[in-house]
């Protein structure tokens, strides 16, 4: 049976997916995708309405300043618990979807989650790293970010159990005067300091990455951004991209997104609701 015949398919979720149907339809896609394609797992975001005022860490600040990292990773080993646990929600899912059925050709996010591989999408290129993966700022040397989780708790056993809420780098909102005894972890190489794998606010994106997700950009007939204001320009260049090429832009995000004047359509709704009824009808 047709997916728009099947009678739990909402007359109501069709209507608002047409204009995206029509026009991602026979046409390879590439999606860029944001932090609201994983709020719906519980991954908080920077700019919702509901988001934390919490303000992000700055890379230059990270690598300079030995109390920033010592806070981070107090921060950061209460929160990986319940991070690493988020699964793939419905927005995932569906991108991987269309994906294994060859509408969308590659996937482009921002997000630092791991969500899209746990999906199941297997062409992703990711914006601003993976916090799954740690790295010395001395020697480079690269560690599972499970492993050094393994090895703070360890060093730091009177931190277990603690209650906090997980932000958006990762970690997790704690008070500053319970940090002064925490155990900061080094690299298990050369001894020194460690830092997620991620893009922090202030640093630039790796020029392999970002040429990379160009020439993915250059190859598609279209362009889909979902769960994204692109209010930073490493991920806005792509639609700017976009436009120089002249292709279709298709834009899923609750809320203003720059330059969204340039999309062929909008729609203003859940990321999950509506990609999960996009690869309905397409797949």
């Amino acid at each position: 049976m047709d997916a728009l015949a099947e009678p739990h398919f909402a007359r109501s979720a069709l209507v608002t997916v047409l204009p995206l149907l029509q026009c991602l339809r026979d046409r390879r896609v590439t999606a860029l995708t944001g932090a609201g394609v994983s709020t719906e797992s519980g991954i908080p975001d920077y700019r919702s309405p509901e988001a934390s005022q919490r303000r992000p860490i700055h890379g230059p600040e990270f690598v300079r300043s030995a109390a920033l990292r010592r806070r981070y990773w107090a921060r950061a080993m209460i929160g990986w618990e319940r991070f690493r646990r988020a699964q793939a929600g419905a927005a995932h899912l569906a991108i991987a979807r269309l994906e294994a059925n060859g509408v969308i050709a590659r996937v482009i996010t921002q997000n630092v989650d791991r969500l899209h591989h746990a999906a199941g999408s297997r062409n992703v290129i990711e914006l601003h790293g993976a916090l799954a993966e740690v790295v010395c700022l001395d020697c480079g040397a690269l560690e599972d970010r499970n492993d050094v989780q393994a090895r703070m708790l360890g060093a730091n056993a009177q931190w277990i159990g603690c209650a906090a809420s997980v932000a958006p780098d990762g970690d997790a909102d704690i008070p500053d005067d319970a940090i002064d005894l925490f155990v900061v972890p080094a690299c298990l190489d050369c001894r020194g300091p460690l830092k997620p794998r991620v893009v922090f606010f202030g640093e630039n994106v790796p020029r392999p990455v970002v040429d990379e997700a160009f020439a993915t950009v250059d190859e598609a007939d279209a362009l889909l951004v979902a769960g994204t204001s692109l209010a930073v320009f490493s991920g806005y260049r792509f639609l700017r991209r976009a436009v120089e090429r002249r292709i279709p832009i298709a834009i899923v995000n609750r809320g203003p997104v720059r330059g969204e004047e340039h999309a062929a359509v909008k729609i203003e709704a859940s990321t999950g609701v509506v990609l999960e009824a996009l690869a309905r009808h397409l797949t």
